[in-house]
């Protein structure tokens, strides 16, 4: 958005940049890591993600989705090449990260910085001019349930690093909710309402006290908003056949159906349904994923990848479910729960809805052996986890290795 509406480039030069992002992170980070890095030496602050099974779920199905380019669909698939080597290179920026420092503070890192970033993409939705339709968002570069997802993520991790010992993260959670109501996406709202409620009321960790002021301060913000509300659903409700067809998406997943018997097994491919489903709606909206995460899985990637889809999010859910953290565990359990109740009516063209590097980042959060919050030591399970170094202590030939390898690939391309 910033590239097309501020800088008048083409859209492929904002891609460009967003995907050049992942390469110069990583390359940041290997020369660092070589020479003078500080590296952990005490190997319980380490784990080896390897032995979480969420990460060996996620191996498979990375690799599956890579080998589907060979027959998938995609318009572009030197572009969709770089879409997927844009996830790898996530996961392994993450992995390195893990590798070389605590997990507690690498996890911290990420989790503030993303509440920072979340904050400055609230006070650009509050700049941007509404639509229409009287929601925040431009609806071609940077839309509505984006804004709304980064919102519902910042305010999840505002609430780990509040439960992992830093306070005074109310104001980013106030002003971060405001403004995901504000958005008015519907599906990112009814999950993160019935992730939060659920955790509101059945987290032991949350004191009656904490309790009425957050029921005060919602039912205080929802009288507040009560007149937006009525107007958006005097829009929504007659406005076209948007309430009929739930904002087109019957149309979508109705094709979807249909094209997915075509391949069942290995599916349609990365990246097949750009410019491949016909355009929907009076206004010829194209869309680029299936609005539902489980049909987009099985139309892109078939039966096969469905499964691994599937172990991926079981593996996440037994790494949560055996945290030695009681403090996390109810959180982390919700978060997930908010991500798979929002899979109902949203998805992504390439990564999974919780995006790989969250999904590595929250698993090895889980397993954190360290202190926690309240200061109190706490160990996995020795049957289930095996605490070592992700990658070996000659992390210097691995970098010089890396650093090569990259070289290469700039002067081919």
């Amino acid at each position: 958005m910033v590239c097309v509406r501020l800088l008048h480039l083409e859209p492929n030069a904002g891609s460009a940049v967003s995907l050049a992002t992942g390469p110069a992170l990583l390359l940041l980070l290997i020369f660092h890591s070589v020479g003078s890095a500080i590296r952990v030496e005490n190997h319980s602050q380490r784990i080896s993600l390897w032995h979480i099974p969420v990460t060996r779920w996620l191996a498979a199905y990375l690799a599956f989705a890579g080998s589907s380019l060979l027959w998938s669909n995609a318009v572009s698939p030197l572009s969709s090449s770089a879409y997927w080597c844009g996830l790898l290179l996530d996961a392994v920026v993450i992995l390195l990260l893990l590798s070389l420092y605590p997990i507690r503070d690498v996890a911290d890192s990420i989790l503030h910085g993303y509440v920072l970033g979340a904050c400055a993409v609230v006070a650009l939705a509050w700049l941007m001019p509404s639509q229409a339709d009287l929601r925040l968002g431009d609806p071609e570069f940077f839309n509505t349930n984006q804004i709304a997802n980064v919102c519902a993520f910042g305010i999840f991790f505002a609430q780990l690093l509040q439960r992992r010992g830093r306070k005074r993260q109310w104001l980013p959670i106030l002003a971060m909710s405001v403004t995901l109501l504000r958005t008015l996406s519907k599906t990112t709202l009814l999950a993160f309402l019935l992730s939060q409620c659920i955790l509101l009321f059945r987290d032991p960790n949350i004191s009656k006290r904490t309790r009425r002021r957050v029921l005060l301060s919602a039912t205080a913000v929802l009288i507040a908003s009560s007149g937006l509300l009525l107007s958006y659903y005097d829009v929504y409700t007659n406005a076209s056949n948007q309430a009929e067809t739930l904002t087109g998406r019957t149309g979508i997943w109705a094709w979807a159906i249909e094209k997915i018997p075509e391949r069942p097994w290995t599916g349609h491919g990365f990246d097949s349904m750009w410019k491949v489903m016909p355009p929907f709606g009076s206004d010829g909206f194209e869309a680029r994923h299936a609005e539902n995460e489980l049909l987009q899985q099985l139309y892109a990637y078939g039966i096969v990848g469905t499964i691994l889809f599937v172990g991926v999010y079981v593996g996440l859910y037994r790494s949560f479910q055996r945290s030695p953290k009681n403090k996390i565990r109810p959180l982390l359990k919700a978060f997930l729960l908010f991500i798979v109740v929002r899979g109902v009516a949203e998805a992504e063209p390439f990564d999974l809805l919780l995006p790989v590097w969250a999904l590595l980042l929250l698993a090895a959060v889980a397993q954190d052996g360290g202190k926690s919050a309240d200061g109190i030591s706490s160990t996995p399970d020795p049957r289930a986890y095996d605490f070592a170094v992700a990658i070996p202590e000659a992390a210097t030939p691995v970098s010089r290795l890396l650093i090569l390898v990259i070289a290469i690939t700039v002067c081919l391309g």
